[in-house]
């Protein structure tokens, strides 16, 4: 999408609000949780994942960003001893989606390949109040003119309407969580600028609850009773895009009425450097090997999407 998430937010009919919302920032901020106890495993997985993991002198991005995304999500688990309830995930990998509506008079679809996606048996509570899901009617979304809202977007023949959540019914682990992008393209033109990712990540973590609203409530266009939750975490293995989506409505097609609402947390480092080799100058180390510049909440944002829901 060209212009980022402005773009996005218009196709999806969506409330940007900046930061995290309550619910998880009380999960951060809960000394009960311990979270500062698992700092020095998160510095010991990032320096496997760039300093130890490979024989190379510097390991490639392609490599070291999935080696740290597993390393996180481990760290993570480790907290399913204190809430059984966390157990009941699951991961789905290369998870297709597919999610179809209008918007004014133009028929959108969202399908594809959606990252890395964790299911869960019970959906995430709603983080936004009623009164404040009510009040987006007074929201006006943005608009491009004289440039059309679709701009840059793929046209293509429309055969069939497809709302699919990549899952068959009976899937014990059917309420989308989060889905995880993982941007390792090693030559930096390959990947999604962080504007573009955080727009590719609300169009996904909307296409999946689109998708499992229409599963759950039918094709009619309405306001949610019950509205639909999923967040989405983009890394390049070093900065973190960190989204919370909740999906009020399915009546996409007029700016007016109930807006959706998305929460985000833009560009966190969860370090600053890796030196994978010391730099010697006149036979003395000026530099040594190793991270620098951790960022603890970085790490704390992750885990509190990890934990929300459950905790």
């Amino acid at each position: 999408l060209f212009p980022g998430v402005r773009q996005a937010q218009w196709l999806t009919k969506t409330k940007l609000v900046e930061g995290l919302p309550p619910a998880v920032q009380s999960i951060m901020d809960n000394p009960a949780l311990g979270l500062q106890e698992l700092e020095e495993r998160v510095k010991h997985a990032v320096s496997h994942a760039r300093l130890w993991n490979t024989p190379e002198v510097a390991p490639r991005r392609e490599q070291y960003c999935p080696v740290l995304f597993e390393n996180l999500i481990h760290i993570c688990r480790l907290m399913s001893g204190k809430y059984p309830s966390l157990s009941k995930r699951m991961l789905a990998r290369n998870c297709r989606i597919a999610a179809t509506w209008e918007r004014e008079s133009i028929l959108l679809q969202v399908r594809g390949l959606s990252g890395i996606l964790m299911n869960s048996m019970t959906p995430i509570p709603p983080v936004a109040s009623k009164e404040e899901i009510l009040a987006t009617k007074e929201h006006v979304l943005e608009t491009f003119y004289p440039i059309a809202p679709t701009i840059d977007l793929q046209e293509v023949n429309v055969y069939k309407e497809l709302n699919d959540t990549g899952f068959r019914d009976g899937y014990p682990y059917s309420h989308p969580h989060t889905l995880f992008f993982l941007e390792s393209a090693d030559v930096r033109t390959d990947r999604f600028r962080p504007e573009q990712l955080r727009a590719k990540m609300l169009m996904f973590a909307f296409g999946n609850a689109l998708a499992k609203a229409k599963a759950l409530h039918g094709n009619d266009p309405k306001v949610l009773e019950q509205p639909v939750v999923v967040q989405s975490v983009g890394t390049d293995g070093q900065l973190f895009q960190f989204m919370v989506f909740q999906l009020n409505t399915t009546d996409l097609v007029s700016n007016d009425g109930v807006k959706n609402l998305v929460w985000i947390d833009s560009d966190q480092n969860l370090y600053e450097k890796a030196q994978c080799v010391p730099e010697v100058k006149k036979r003395v180390v000026t530099k040594p090997a190793g991270i620098s510049g951790f960022q603890p909440d970085t790490f704390k944002k992750f885990l509190a999407l990890y934990l929300h829901g459950t905790v």
